[in-house]
């Protein structure tokens, strides 16, 4: 089989890809390498990947590419591009994010109505929960983002079901809880920390660090894609959690467990769009296609702190 990945050489896409292959897919990788980090680390996540028998690498914006071309023979679709971020998401830089995650979603979309996918599997994200008043958070709790980008994923989301009610796209949405892990973007709360904890820099809380978190390991994450693919219902949206809720202060005190080092920390105010407390609740995502979180928070950190030591360069 055949399968697109968008977003290959980002975090989750990157993995994802490797895990196709090893699976014996063939997979065609597109990234357009927007400047939301740099060039040279998106291309290291990518590094292993070229060259490698079964992977083809298109550069371009979904925008801009002939997507007839780009699916031809395809069977599956695994749409993970996106401009990420709460915190960049507002102000005048929406614009780019409507163009990237809604419409470039409903192009890939409109794209896709017309062909027999086997699955096209949209990455969403926690944020569509906003603060929610309900823990765990079941994908029938409420949905209020409280960022700009939460509210573009929730409508790629919106965008999918509504492809799949008029036109049949076999769509299926997974909502992320916060992954973390190796490759992981240099603007999320983990990477700065480790990075702080490495080189003696700083770390900085936003708020008190009693806010609580559902932490993904990137290896749970892939094998929930894998497993939408296969067994996910169409039309519906999963949590994809990582069973670890746990306070970020409580996550820097392991940091410093693991690293053997001191932390140091400077608290700062609470960030617009930032929700206080997620918490997800699997139990759809077991039910409909035996989804189980493997790595622990420990396990996991340990694994992400070990691999950004040996990769420091890429981030100085």
């Amino acid at each position: 089989m055949k399968i697109v990945v968008t977003g290959a050489a980002g975090f989750i896409g990157s993995h994802l890809a490797e895990r196709l292959l090893k699976e014996g897919y063939a997979v065609v990788g597109v990234d357009s390498f927007l400047d939301y980090y740099p060039r040279r680390i998106k291309e290291h996540n990518v590094k292993g990947l070229n060259g490698k028998k079964g992977f083809e690498f298109v550069e371009g914006d979904i925008l801009d590419l002939n997507l007839d071309k780009l699916l031809g023979g395809i069977d599956a679709v695994f749409h993970q591009a996106a401009i990420a971020g709460v915190r960049s998401s507002w102000g005048a830089g929406f614009d780019e994010y409507v163009r990237n995650n809604i419409l470039g979603t409903q192009l890939l979309l409109e794209a896709c109505r017309d062909r027999q996918l086997k699955k096209f599997v949209y990455a969403s994200s926690s944020s569509v929960y906003g603060d929610s008043d309900e823990l765990p958070i079941k994908e029938t709790s409420p949905v209020r983002p409280v960022s700009p980008y939460g509210v573009t994923k929730l409508s790629g989301e919106q965008l999918a079901y509504l492809y799949f009610k008029g036109y049949g796209v076999p769509v299926v949405s997974l909502r992320y809880f916060t992954v973390y892990g190796p490759r992981q973007r240099p603007d999320m709360a983990f990477h700065k920390f480790l990075k702080a904890v490495v080189t003696g820099g700083e770390i900085e809380v936003y708020g008190t660090g009693e806010q609580t978190r559902d932490f993904t390991f990137i290896g749970d994450a892939v094998s929930a894609n894998l497993a939408a693919f296969s067994s996910g219902v169409g039309g519906e949206s999963y949590n994809i959690g990582g069973g670890s809720r746990i306070k970020l202060i409580e996550c820097i005190r392991i940091i410093e467990e693991i690293s053997g080092k001191k932390a140091n920390i400077r608290f700062g105010d609470s960030q617009r769009g930032d929700a206080r407390h997620t918490y997800a609740d699997v139990t759809k995502a077991k039910r409909d296609f035996q989804y189980l979180p493997l790595v622990g928070i420990r396990e996991g950190l340990t694994e992400h702190y070990n691999w950004l030591k040996k990769n420091l360069e890429l981030y100085l």
